[in-house]
């Protein structure tokens, strides 16, 4: 039986591998939010490689099973999530819906895109946990409509203190596949990082802020 860390571990890896995470500590990113970042994650590029992609479908279900237990439908969250919550609901059975990031400006005015009904549990999908605040927008649109969320699962999380108080304080559960500590642990493993690099990359997550004013 795979454990956790097993699954983590080799997520990470095919991650680092087919560079949907970069790692750039002498050179950071530059977020929206305007933080230097030394890490850059797109998980979309995971869709790209099939047996990736099966492989990242199966620890995604395998957290479900193990955490939550069947839902009635899974939910994807815009933009990132929908591709990977609607390869979740077909393997499921279930019904699939996806969250936008904001209500559409006409027609319908949709912010959930699909059939829910009140009463219904939900499993959210996401493919990438920062903050928190998009997708407990999606956590809260979905309870809007009178649905319970059982939970959320996302493929990584940078681990961040603000997200561990936004999800608690909003009462959701949060499950990953991978996380910034195992990344880093691998990334150093498999040499994309050296060991100099390391304190640095902690640093930045435990306060990104800062990182960014520091190192400019």
């Amino acid at each position: 039986m795979t454990s956790f860390d097993d699954a983590a571990h080799k997520i990470a890896e095919f991650l680092l591998q087919i560079k949907a995470i970069k790692l750039s500590p002498d050179k950071p990113y530059t977020w929206a939010s305007g933080w230097k970042s030394p890490i850059y994650c797109d998980n979309r590029k995971t869709l790209s490689y099939p047996a990736i992609r099966t492989y990242i479908r199966q620890q995604y279900l395998k957290t479900i099973n193990d955490s939550f237990g069947k839902p009635d439908i899974i939910a994807g969250v815009a933009t990132g999530g929908i591709a990977q919550g609607a390869l979740v609901a077909q393997e499921m059975g279930l019904p699939f819906v996806y969250v936008r990031s904001e209500a559409k400006k006409h027609g319908m005015t949709n912010m959930i895109e699909g059939v829910v009904e009140s009463g219904q549990s939900v499993i959210v999908i996401e493919d990438l946990i920062s903050t928190g605040g998009s997708s407990l927008k999606a956590v809260e649109a979905l309870r809007g409509a009178g649905c319970n969320v059982k939970g959320m699962v996302a493929i990584f999380t940078y681990g961040f203190d603000e997200a561990t108080e936004n999800f608690k304080r909003n009462n959701c559960m949060v499950k990953t596949l991978c996380d910034y500590n195992i990344l880093i642990e691998v990334a150093l493993q498999r040499k994309f990082i050296t060991e100099k690099d390391v304190e640095s990359l902690k640093q930045w997550r435990d306060d990104p802020a800062t990182w960014g004013v520091l190192t400019s």
